[in-house]
């Protein structure tokens, strides 16, 4: 998967096609939101199986229902289309609750 920076131009269609994800410096930000921490946790344990199977790993917190995610290609310093699979992957994992 490429590891180039996105264009402006990328970012800003990835923006419109990721909605509920925003474009922020040099990282992709969205706070997933769950019914309880089970949920929460139960996401984040899915999402860490893709990550690791993608070698790409995100910057996450969570507090009790509430999984606030920031994606960036470290070693790039800024947002690839490995951030935008890993971002693609987490939505469809949350469906409608995240």
């Amino acid at each position: 998967m490429a590891r180039e920076l996105l264009t402006q131009d990328e970012l800003s269609e990835l923006a419109a096609e990721l909605g509920a994800w925003e474009v922020s410096g040099s990282e992709l930000q969205r706070t997933f939101r769950f019914g309880n921490f089970v949920e929460a946790f139960g996401f984040m344990a899915a999402a860490a199986l893709v990550a690791e199977k993608m070698d790409h790993h995100p910057n996450w917190s969570n507090v009790y229902s509430t999984v606030d995610v920031a994606l960036n290609t470290h070693d790039r310093g800024g947002v690839t289309e490995l951030d935008a699979a890993l971002a693609r992957a987490m939505d469809g994992l949350a469906g409608a609750a995240g």
